[in-house]
């Protein structure tokens, strides 16, 4: 990131410790013009960061590993200075950083190689094909707060390996982990193509009105007006968006296992994960046992501030606006004819809401209608898989969802009857390290996906068509001007038998 000195700024933007309170550091609110100046100097230095190939921005990005790795215990605690999670948490976002740049550093070359199809008929046989992979110029990422490191990880790795230049901007909740990062790639001397801005939306709205692609991870509010502005400039974008997973606990499942993985599931970094699980469907025979085992498993979880110590299962919701969400919702609940069998309040102490299991709830309610983003799972109970089927896909979102039984072939076949972009069978999560899969939401969760394999880095790729003679080439084609009736019959006779069947292929 440019030294703020010479950054047109507007007021600074403080960050404080959502547990404390505590004001724990301040970055340039910026406007739209010094964005629109980091994006010059960007666009100017992309193309020869893209002439290195692939091979020459991996060894960069191997260098921005090493630096990562090298200083992960300053950068977890700068994560958790801005989000109050726990140190578990929080020391899981350098690794995967390294595992994606392991994953797309790897891969690069190969996913970014030209193809060459094979042509469509024996008229097109005179010609070579190929499709180039070329990056956009610049990448705008613009992501939330509730992984500071590596939420933008998730798409600055492979937009940079695709070669492109990226602007980040990151939340102005927790922006002080992403200036770590910029830190960290000036450190290693790399090229001038990756910058971060901080600010408010002002700032943000300018990274969308200046990038050639745009990737944004956040509410749906927010992504349906990003889309619209994309659209009016004709530049392209990927939204990942709101969700409310299902989980599906079918009669066979292994119980334990269930209500583990799904009290992990919902209520990691206190449900403020994307995937995070937010309502549970349970076949009325295993639903005491259910709600017993998760309810004893939620209640036994630690909540506090952490330090390095790795005290604590449970931090801090990170901002008070989303802290009333969660109560609105529970309370809501509750005043409907819901109970808590653990948990159900605020601890009054900076934005600590104590995890939560709801049960007696039902579909109508806000908890099970409305994106929650915090520590509560509301338990349904259904009479059969079809109803389970049927509530699960009763959501304007669409990004996951996990079905539990014993029997994989039924999982399978559960899994491809819910509206949703992933199904992890009997597990939660697993598709967030998957990268050879595609992570999107359907419906109201978003439009496009990351990852996928070759898909997540040449999706920052504008796809080139060229064409080259196979053969010797003539003074002029068949068809070119002045028209020659006697060689367009001829030609128009060739590509008709190349192309239709039986008898029309002679004009019988």
């Amino acid at each position: 990131m440019t030294e703020p000195a010479t950054q047109a700024k507007l007021d600074a933007v403080e960050v404080r410790n959502p547990a404390s309170g505590k004001v724990v550091g301040s970055v340039p609110n910026l406007s739209a013009a010094a964005v629109e100046d980091e994006v010059k100097r960007l666009r100017d230095a992309q193309p020869e960061w893209e002439a290195l190939g692939a091979k020459g921005r991996a060894k960069w990005m191997r260098k921005l590993q090493e630096w990562l790795l090298d200083n992960s215990a300053e950068v977890t605690d700068v994560i958790q200075s801005e989000t109050a999670k726990p140190r578990a948490d929080a020391s899981l976002e350098v690794p995967m950083w390294a595992d994606l740049i392991n994953y797309y550093g790897n891969n690069a070359e190969k996913f970014l190689a030209d193809d060459h199809p094979s042509p469509h008929s024996p008229l097109a046989k005179v010609k070579s094909l190929t499709t180039a992979y070329r990056p956009y110029a610049v990448v705008g990422v613009i992501t939330p707060w509730n992984y500071p490191l590596i939420g933008p990880g998730l798409d600055v790795v492979p937009a940079l390996l695709a070669g492109a230049a990226v602007l980040l901007k990151p939340s102005e909740v927790t922006p002080l982990s992403a200036v770590e990062l910029a830190r960290g790639w000036a450190a290693i001397g790399a090229p001038p193509v990756f910058a971060v801005v901080t600010g408010r939306g002002e700032t943000g709205a300018a990274v969308v009105q200046n990038s050639d692609y745009v990737q944004f991870t956040g509410s749906t509010a927010t992504g349906r007006k990003i889309a619209v502005a994309c659209a009016e400039r004709l530049v392209p974008y990927s939204l990942e968006l709101g969700g409310k997973d299902p989980a599906l606990v079918l009669a066979d499942a292994d119980v334990e296992r269930a209500a583990a993985g799904i009290a992990f599931g919902g209520l990691f970094n206190s449900g403020q994960v994307c995937i995070s699980v937010e309502r549970v469907y349970v076949e009325a025979p295993v639903y005491d046992e259910f709600v017993e085992r998760l309810t004893k498993n939620v209640s036994e979880l630690r909540q506090g501030q952490d330090d390095r110590g790795y005290k604590f299962d449970q931090g801090a919701i990170a901002t008070h606006a989303q802290l009333d969400i969660v109560k609105r919702h529970v309370d809501e609940a509750i005043a409907g004819g819901a109970r808590a069998t653990t948990g159900g309040r605020a601890t009054g102490v900076g934005t600590f809401f104590e995890p939560t299991v709801l049960v007696d709830v039902d579909q109508s309610m806000s908890c099970i209608r409305e994106e929650t983003f915090g520590p509560t799972i509301p338990v349904i109970k259904v009479a059969d898989e079809a109803e389970a089927i049927r509530l699960a896909n009763d959501s304007t979102y669409g990004l996951s969802a996990t079905v539990w039984t014993g029997d994989k072939a039924r999982g399978e076949r559960v899994a491809r009857k819910l509206e949703a972009g992933a199904v992890n069978i009997n597990d939660a999560f697993a598709n967030m390290s998957s990268y050879a899969l595609p992570m999107g939401g359907w419906k109201d969760s978003g439009i496009g996906a990351r990852w996928g394999g070759p898909s997540g880095i040449r999706k920052y790729c504008r796809q080139q068509a060229i064409t080259s003679p196979r053969l010797p080439t003539q003074k002029k084609e068949l068809i070119w001007f002045p028209y020659n009736p006697f060689k367009l019959k001829f030609a128009l006779g060739v590509m008709r038998a190349a192309s239709a069947q039986g008898k029309r292929r002679f004009g019988l």
